[in-house]
Order: C-alpha cells, then sequence, then structure tokens
C-alpha cells in the first residue's frame, strides 16, 4: 500500500473514559523526533485532538506518547489574517473541514475556513516545511507557547527560540529549541515580546504565499541550526519526496495481497502505528558525531537515545516484529537503551522523556533476551546482563528506578501485598527472571542462569490452587481475605485476577500442572472466554476505561483491549488444542479492528496493539519474547511476503480463505508438511514459504511433547 493512502486519524475518536485506541493523528518520519498533529481544542487536556471537531487551532508539535503520559516540548503554529481582538488562541481558531483536509503520514494541509488560508506541513527527523497560502491582507502567523518561553527576532527572515515544557522530567529547566526560516520578511522586527502571554503574532503583511523552514533541537539553539541547515536548500516538492521515500522503504516489508481491501487498509493503518515509537532522542553535529541531551546530569552527552515507550505494554510485540524486519533499527534502539542504564544506573520502564517508573516490572528484560536469543546485538548482551541483575537485586534509593519491592521479593520469592498491585510485580519479575537467565545462557554463564531460571518459577508462590488464580499474600504467607475473581485493582494491574493470572509466559506447562493438569486449565480457559465481561471497580472505586472497554465486546473475561490479554487465545496450544482458539482468533481480528477512528478495542499504547493485530493476522504471535518461538494462530490474509532484514522473503499463503474456513487444517512448510504448534525464529529468518490449508471443521490432532510451544519445565 502506499503510504499515503493511510490516514492517521485511525484510533483517534476517544475521551478520557473511553478508548479507541487513544492515538493522535501523528505526521512526522518513521521514529522521528517530532510529530505533528492538527490541534483542535485547548480545553480538553490531553485529549486536544478529536477527529469530529470542525475548529483547527493550529499545526502542534508534540512529544506525547499517549494522553496518560502527557505531552512534553510542545507549541502551536497557526496561519492567520486579518487583525485579532487578541492574542490568543480563542480569538485566533478557525473552523475547518475535517473532511476535505489531509492526515496522512508524511504530511497535512489544512484548509481554514476563517481565513481562505491553505497550508501544508511537511516534517522531516528534526524539523520540517509549512507552505502558508494566504487570500486576504495582514497575513501572519500566531505561535502559542506552553509555560516558560524565550524568542529573540534575528532579523526580517529568522527568528529563534527555546521553551521549558516537560513531563516528569529529571530536569525542571529541560528546554527545547527551535529555528523557523521564512521565505518572505517579517514586516515588523521591532515586536515587544509579553512577559506573561503565551502567543504570538509575527506579521508578514499583504503577501499571498510563505514558505517557513524550521529546525528543532533538545541541544541548543546552535544544533537546531545545524539542523536546519542540512535542509535549508530543499523545496517542499524534496521534503515530501524524502520523507515518502522513508515510510515507503518500511511499508514495502510486508506486501498483501487479499480479497478483503478493508482487511489490507486496516493491517496497513496498523503496520503504521508500530514505526513511530519509541522516538529518536539523539541529534547528529556538523562533524557526524551522535549527541543527545541528557536529563539525569543535565549535560550533553555522546551517543544515542530512544524516548517514548513504555516496555509493560511494547515488549509483548513490537520489538518481536523489529526483529524480523527492523533489525538494524533493533539494534540502535538497543544501544540507546544501554545508554540509558550507563546515565542513570538502570534500565528504563517508561520513558518520557527520561523515566517516569510507571507500570509494574522491568519488562525492558524481555526485549534485551528476545534480541539475544536471536543473535541481535550480541555485542551489548555482557553489560546488558549487568544492567539485568542490577535491577533484580539493588533497591533503588530513587521511587522511579528498578523494581519495587525488590529486597522483599528476594526475601520471600514474591511481592507483599503491602505493595500496589503486587500480583503483578511478582508475576514480571518472574518471567524477567526467566529473562536474565536466558541472557546469562547465551553468555555462557550457568550459574547464573541456572539461579535466576530458579527464581522465574516464583510464581508458584502466589498461585492459590483451592480457586485456581494467583492471589497476593502478605508477609505471613497468608492470601489476602475476600476472594472476587473479577474484582480489579489493589493487588492487579488495570485487570482483576482474570487478566492477571496467566502472565507465566515462561512456563505453561508448569501452570497448567498447577491448576491440577490439562483437562482443569481447559475448563479454566473456556471458563474464561464464555462468560459475561462483568467486572467490579474494587480498589479503583470508580470505573476505569479498561472495564468500559472490556464489558462493550463479548469476549468474556478475554479483554484484548489491553496488553495482559494479548497471549490469552494462544494458551490452548499448549493443551495441544489449537482448534479451540482458531475462530476466537480470526473474530477478534475481523470485530475488534477496523481502519477508522474507532479501530482499536482500548489503548493502542507505543504499537503494541497494532503489533498484535500484525503477528496475529500473519498466523503466528510471540507469546514469549526471549524464547525464540512464535505460537502458531490463524492467518488473515491470502498471501503476505515479508522482507525480512537479512534479504530473505518469506511467504505465507492461506486457501480457501472466506469468513466460513475459521480453522487451521494442515500447515505445509517449504512443501513438507509440518506438525509443530510454533515456529522458531531461525527457522522464519530462512525465508521461503508457509501455507496454511484452512477449513470449516476444527481437526482435532494429537500432538508430542517436542511439538508444543517452549515452557521451561
Amino acid at each position: 500500500m502506499n503510504i499515503q493512502q493511510i490516514d492517521t486519524r485511525h484510533g483517534t475518536a476517544n475521551q478520557s473514559n473511553y478508548s479507541n485506541g487513544n492515538c493522535l493523528p501523528y505526521t512526522g518520519v518513521p521514529f522521528g523526533m517530532n510529530y505533528f498533529a492538527p490541534q483542535t481544542t485547548d480545553q480538553k487536556g490531553s485529549w486536544w485532538f478529536h477527529p469530529e471537531d470542525r475548529v483547527f487551532q493550529g499545526y502542534r508539535l508534540t512529544h506525547q506518547p499517549s494522553p496518560w503520559m502527557g505531552d512534553f516540548s510542545h507549541f502551536l503554529m497557526t496561519p492567520v489574517s486579518g487583525t485579532l481582538p487578541e492574542n490568543s488562541l480563542f480569538h485566533a481558531q478557525s473552523s475547518y473541514r475535517p473532511e476535505e483536509s489531509t492526515f496522512c503520514p508524511t504530511h497535512l494541509s489544512i484548509n481554514q475556513l476563517r481565513y481562505a488560508i491553505s497550508s501544508t506541513l511537511i516534517p522531516s527527523m528534526y524539523g520540517g516545511v509549512l507552505t502558508i497560502n494566504y487570500q486576504k491582507n495582514d497575513s501572519g502567523l500566531l505561535l502559542t507557547f506552553p509555560e516558560r518561553y524565550q524568542l529573540n527576532i534575528v532579523d526580517s527572515h529568522t527568528i529563534t527560540g527555546s521553551f521549558i515544557n516537560f513531563s516528569g522530567c529529571e530536569d525542571p529547566d529541560f528546554r527545547f529549541y527551535f529555528i523557523l526560516s521564512f521565505e518572505k520578511p517579517l514586516v515588523d522586527t521591532e515586536l515587544i515580546i509579553p512577559e506573561n502571554d503565551s502567543s504570538i503574532l509575527l506579521p508578514f503583511g499583504s503577501i499571498k504565499q510563505q514558505t517557513i523552514r524550521f529546525g528543532t533541537s533538545f541541544i541548543s539553539e546552535a544544533q537546531a541550526q545545524v539542523n536546519l541547515s542540512r535542509e535549508s536548500a530543499q523545496s517542499p516538492a524534496e521534503y515530501l519526496e524524502k520523507n515518502r521515500q522513508i515510510w515507503q522503504e518500511y511499508f514495502d516489508k510486508i506486501k498483501i495481497n487479499h480479497h478483503d481491501k478493508q482487511q489490507v487498509s486496516t493491517f496497513y493503518h496498523n503496520l503504521y502505528r508500530v514505526f513511530l515509537f519509541p522516538q529518536t532522542f539523539y541529534e547528529v553535529t556538523n562533524d557526524g558525531k551522535k549527541i543527545h541531551y541528557d536529563t539525569f546530569s543535565k549535560t550533553v552527552r555522546p551517543g544515542v537515545l530512544y524516548t517514548n515507550n513504555g516496555f509493560w505494554d511494547t515488549y509483548k510485540t513490537v520489538y518481536p516484529l523489529y526483529s524480523l524486519i527492523a533489525t538494524e533499527k533493533y539494534e540502535e534502539m538497543l544501544e540507546g537503551f544501554l545508554t540509558s542504564y550507563r546515565e542513570t544506573g538502570f534500565l528504563p520502564k517508561w520513558l518520557s522523556p527520561d523515566e517516569r517508573g510507571l507500570m509494574p516490572g522491568t519488562l525492558i528484560d524481555a526485549v534485551i533476551a528476545d534480541a539475544a536469543v536471536k543473535g541481535i546485538r550480541t555485542d551489548l548482551m555482557s553489560e546488558f546482563l549487568t544492567a539485568m541483575k542490577k535491577s533484580a537485586t539493588v533497591q533503588s534509593e530513587l521511587p522511579n528506578y528498578g523494581r519495587q519491592g525488590t529486597l522483599d521479593y528476594l526475601t520471600y520469592g514474591y511481592v507483599p501485598s503491602t505493595y500496589h498491585e503486587s500480583v503483578n510485580h511478582t508475576l514480571d519479575y518472574a518471567y524477567s527472571d526467566f529473562c536474565i537467565s536466558q541472557v546469562a545462557a547465551i553468555l555462557g554463564d550457568e550459574e547464573t542462569s541456572a539461579f535466576y531460571q530458579r527464581q522465574s518459577l516464583n510464581y508458584r508462590n502466589i498461585f492459590d490452587s483451592t480457586v485456581g488464580f494467583m492471589r497476593a499474600k502478605d508477609t505471613n504467607q497468608e492470601f489476602r481475605e475476600n476472594f472476587l475473581a473479577t474484582r480489579w485493582g489493589q493487588d492487579y494491574a488495570e485487570g482483576s485476577a482474570w487478566q492477571s493470572s496467566f502472565a507465566v509466559y515462561q512456563d505453561f506447562n508448569g501452570l497448567i500442572r498447577e491448576h491440577g493438569g490439562e483437562a482443569v486449565f481447559q475448563e479454566k480457559l473456556i471458563e474464561l472466554c464464555n462468560q459475561s465481561p462483568s467486572f467490579e471497580v474494587g480498589g479503583y472505586g470508580f470505573e476505569i476505561h479498561e472495564m468500559s472497554e472490556m464489558a462493550a465486546i463479548e469476549f468474556g473475561q478475554l479483554a484484548i483491549s489491553n496488553q495482559p490479554s494479548f497471549h490469552y487465545p494462544y494458551l490452548f496450544s499448549y493443551l495441544g488444542k489449537p482448534e479451540m482458539a482458531q475462530p476466537l482468533i480470526k473474530q477478534l481480528l475481523t470485530q475488534t479492528f477496523n481502519d477508522s477512528p474507532t479501530g482499536y478495542p482500548g489503548d493502542e499504547d507505543n504499537g503494541s496493539m497494532s503489533g498484535w493485530y500484525i503477528f496475529s493476522s500473519l498466523g503466528f504471535y510471540p507469546v514469549t519474547p526471549g524464547s525464540g518461538e512464535y505460537v502458531i494462530g490463524l492467518p488473515l490474509f491470502d498471501q503476505v511476503q515479508l522482507k525480512l532484514s537479512n534479504g530473505q522473503t518469506l511467504t505465507i499463503e492461506s486457501s480457501p480463505n472466506r469468513p466460513q474456513q475459521q480453522f487451521v487444517h494442515q500447515i505445509d512448510r517449504n512443501e513438507q508438511s509440518y506438525s509443530k504448534l510454533f515456529f522458531t525464529h531461525e527457522d522464519l529468518l530462512t525465508g521461503g514459504t508457509i501455507r496454511y490449508h484452512l477449513g470449516t471443521v476444527p481437526h482435532p490432532k494429537k500432538y508430542t511433547a517436542d511439538a508444543l510451544p517452549f515452557s521451561l519445565t
């Protein structure tokens, strides 16, 4: 698909109490340092864009990875005409027709009806170009800044500035620098910059056209100038073509032939989303050196750095996808994450712009382990192992770094109930311990590997066989009283025991035994899926949006609206009964995802939900990052060609493939019958063909132990 067929409003129809993605219509280059989007309101906090709004307040330069994180280093550019009664967004905003506007990954085009102004913004990695066509007199540009800012008129064609705006940053004076270069001059270079007003009007007189090139930097005004100078000779058409080529190169990594064009469109809208985050947080000097601003030490340092990523969400799908089709970028990201460790003393958990310390666990461990077992950046693994072990053994003095309850976890073998969301912390630490053991094994450190492999079985310490769920325990080994499986919060993160008790990615065979065997576990999964999506607000005390989203669709307690449930359909494969999940996977793909502004069943979260859709529609899913395996599901498309990072091509074919074909009858791998329930990463990298023969009725089979997906015990 051509990248310019993508409508970036996909998943953007949201409000604070209900999410259809909680996405923004980002325009920029893949993994760009900045993104741009129209702002339609300044009255709803982080929900400053809605696709049904018909008011345009300006082009917003944004670094908002999620409305729950908030934005940082953002400002607005609003073309205007005539005399404003007051320099404010309220007095400058204009109606526009969303249906007549261009929302594309490569560029934005808006027609402001009030002013009869048409404009197009085309971004680059560190800047961009804004072209404006005026039809009235007194043409101008309103700049609106948050909080503290400085502006300097260098000459009639150039202004520079900086401002301080951050969310939870280590540096309270963290600045963002910019330079604007005007093709047509300002008519007043003696502007008085008011001390308290957040909006500044730049007058251009009676001109009918203006081209504004801009450069930005987190480092300095001089670096912003360097970033701009590399592009200053480009025409707007050249900006656009370069942007289109960069995007198209990523899009061409996966080519689909399919009878349902709507499903193809949904796939590529999801593909666009997985190449947005994490964002580039380093810049390149005039002599080609990579540098970044370290908010922890408040200094400029050498090396690459990335930001805006929550690993609790993204480890499950985003990085496993990069390991197949974007390995070079994955390699550089790993280098950037190691930079974060070197500068703060702990591996990152939720970066925006630096460590926010949100969500349970230290699940970047899975990103590292998955790379290690796939042979990606093995040169970094020794230092990564040291970093992982530090998070597992050292309690940070700063609450937003490392694990919570580290020492208690080591003492009791679980995180006690005195800690918020203790069940999820315990399960995530056990999985991270498995990831540490995998990296240690790759490095030949058998003692460390064995130790952390034993610790990865700590999930057993909080499993209550009498109810079949994970439960919080106090320091006296006693479970919390008055258990209710549908009660959300307190001991569970964004869910209840139903959404939190199956996070044993490293040892599902062991979890099956804890339940009492395969028959009992199968009944548990059936009960999970075949009940009503009921819930008790529990520790939250009110209905959070994840509850609402689960309740909105009839998939039982399988809350595909949130990351903890992503692997649930694939659990049937560990029982050797994949046919029980195949119709479920197809229904989730076709009923809960589409290419519209309401196209997601919940928060998309930095590419993670898009990654789930992509993998599931291809016919396999990385249940356990760090194992090097993908559990087989049910493919959606007639034919897919993956251009793998190693140069090989993997072709996936499915036939017959109509709505009534909901089961896998047989799989052929390179013309040979394939009997396992998983693919290995090593095998997929050889390319070739996977052919799914689909059927209308299930085809149960007997599977040997070595045909079942990875499990530690």
